[in-house]
């Protein structure tokens, strides 16, 4: 029996992911002269990008607006698309490690399995799966929204002899030549596969249950030229980033849809709608996820500019009902290059779940109410246990020996999306209960992480051993985050936002929706004067 070898490690910063999160925190935490070592379960930097290699995998946050504002970085960098896609962004992620040099601090193909305050020593106690057993002061959970992959458990499943693959763990061989393929799931992920799969020699079959409100990207390449002009407004890019709304360098409309005439509207629409990328949302009248009748206005013409993109009748009428059949935005939105045109092929087939649910799998594919269908491969892009997931599989363990999935059985609590109550310096990155999936990624995390970096300066400065946010304090947050939900159409609509995409999972809203800076106001506010939280002194 192998044994395994155990390594103690004493620092004053455990960071835990090597995404964007993870690798800001290491860069800054180690800036400020802690010792900070980094543990990622893949064998590389990127997060979501370092898993997902699937065809078409692309990222739906345009350039420059999606990258460290650090010049360090972005000085001998140069993006090559408006869209940069998987290869590109592992690129990139490279080279941050080159500049930064992120893996002197890193432990990679490292699952952390357990996180344990030891209330005698004030420390924390991280255990890894590779036997690391380190002591810090202060831990950094990165762990992202996407990484705890979801699959659904439908009869039979463990019976089927073709091939199974999820989209974030989806084989580099995987080859659909001549192939049945059939794939699950309608989110980004399982737009950006089928544009792609379809155009292979293939049978593909997409099984549809909500059909994915998906806005054309209009990618574009991006000369040398053109990116080094670009970073004269770098700082006027990024600043608006952290002072808009998604973290996103756009200006939505302060105007209410219906305040506008009919060809007001039809020529922003018009405009927005050429523009590409999320513009036709972040840029448009504010209130469309407010208020229903706005939301069907933007719906109906949606409907009209995807429908004269396709010829067949049956799939218009699924994928862009002329009906409204959910509401704009509430569900996470798509970009899209040819999606319309390549599910109109005739070697893809749509496959109407409300109509037809999947009842099981056998030895060769699955079993519908309409009948039996063949597959030789079946693609779950199934997404995630979104944005609780991954950090309920950290073993954590609070002050009262109590542990993370017990404290949020009735509910998540944190305060501001940051903290959570009897787990002193532990910092949550990109975690619930803050604008997180809603945001731009990282604009929103760099505020994140330099928040946290505020709050050990502070702390340090005050002579402070570790800060914890009351219980009052989360509770308060939690009615923030549902009353700020309930004034808005997200909780009419059943999502990962809303954490019902997982069976058994409680129905709550995971994803602060007040915005950016009135967030960022309310955590400020708290660091003035440690409102909200209870402190205990060396």
């Amino acid at each position: 029996m192998l044994r395994m070898t155990r390594t103690d490690l004493k620092v004053d910063a455990v960071v835990i992911g090597g995404g964007f999160g993870g690798c800001n925190a290491l860069y800054r935490l180690r800036e400020m002269g802690l010792t900070t070592k980094l543990f990622e379960a893949g064998s590389g930097f990127g997060g979501v990008w370092h898993w997902n290699g699937y065809p078409g995998a692309r990222v739906d946050s345009e350039m420059p607006a999606y990258q460290f504002n650090i010049p360090a970085v972005w000085k001998d960098w140069h993006w090559s698309e408006r869209f940069p896609g998987v290869e590109e962004l592992r690129r990139y992620f490279e080279h941050v490690d080159r500049v930064l040099e992120l893996s002197k601090d890193t432990y990679f193909n490292t699952v952390v399995s357990e996180c344990r305050f030891d209330s005698a020593s004030g420390l924390w106690i991280v255990h890894t799966s590779t036997g690391i057993r380190a002591t810090c002061k202060y831990l950094i959970a990165a762990t992202g929204s996407s990484y705890k992959k979801y699959f659904p458990d439908y009869p039979g499943l463990n019976q089927y002899k073709g091939q199974l693959v999820h989209s974030a763990a989806y084989p580099d061989n995987l080859d659909v030549t001549g192939k049945k393929v059939g794939i699950v799931g309608n989110g980004a992920s399982g737009l950006q596969i089928v544009q792609e799969l379809a155009k292979k020699d293939c049978e593909l079959t997409v099984f549809i249950r909500t059909p994915c409100f998906a806005l054309p990207m209009k990618q574009r390449k991006i000369s040398p030229e053109e990116s080094e002009m670009m970073k004269g407004y770098y700082d006027a890019i990024f600043d608006r980033c952290y002072k808009s709304v998604t973290g996103f360098p756009h200006n939505t409309k302060p105007q209410a849809t219906n305040t506008a005439s009919p060809e007001e509207r039809k020529a922003i629409f018009d405009q927005l709608w050429q523009r590409g990328g999320y513009s036709f949302l972040v840029s448009n009248y504010y209130d469309f996820l407010l208020n229903e009748e706005a939301n069907s206005i933007f719906y109906n013409y949606w409907v009209q500019q995807v429908r004269v993109r396709m010829t067949n009748q049956k799939k218009m009428d699924l994928v862009a009902p002329l009906k409204q059949t959910y509401l704009v935005g509430t569900k996470r939105p798509s970009l899209e290059q040819d999606y319309y045109e390549m599910i109109d092929r005739e070697n893809v087939i749509l496959h109407d779940l409300k109509k037809a649910p999947i009842l099981e799998f056998d030895e060769t594919g699955v079993v519908t109410a309409e009948g039996h269908r063949d597959l030789d491969i079946v693609i779950f892009a199934t997404g995630y246990d979104a944005v609780t997931g991954s950090l309920l599989d950290l073993g954590i363990e609070d002050r009262n020996q109590v542990s993370l999935s017990e404290k949020w059985k009735d509910g998540t609590a944190t305060h501001l999306g940051l903290m959570v109550p009897d787990a002193p310096n532990l910092f949550l990155v990109y975690g619930p209960q803050a604008p997180t999936s809603l945001a731009n990624g990282p604009p929103f995390i760099e505020m994140e992480v330099d928040w946290i970096c505020r709050a050990i300066t502070k702390m340090s400065d005050e002579g402070l051993a570790y800060v914890a946010p009351t219980a009052k304090a989360a509770e308060e947050w939690k009615e923030e985050v549902r009353l700020v939900s309930e004034n808005t159409l997200y909780p009419k609509t059943n999502s990962w936002y809303m954490g019902t995409n997982i069976p058994g999972k409680r129905r709550e809203p995971l994803i602060y929706l007040g915005g950016m800076p009135r967030w960022w106001q309310k955590c400020n506010d708290a660091l003035e004067n440690w409102e909200g939280f209870s402190t205990q002194s060396l």
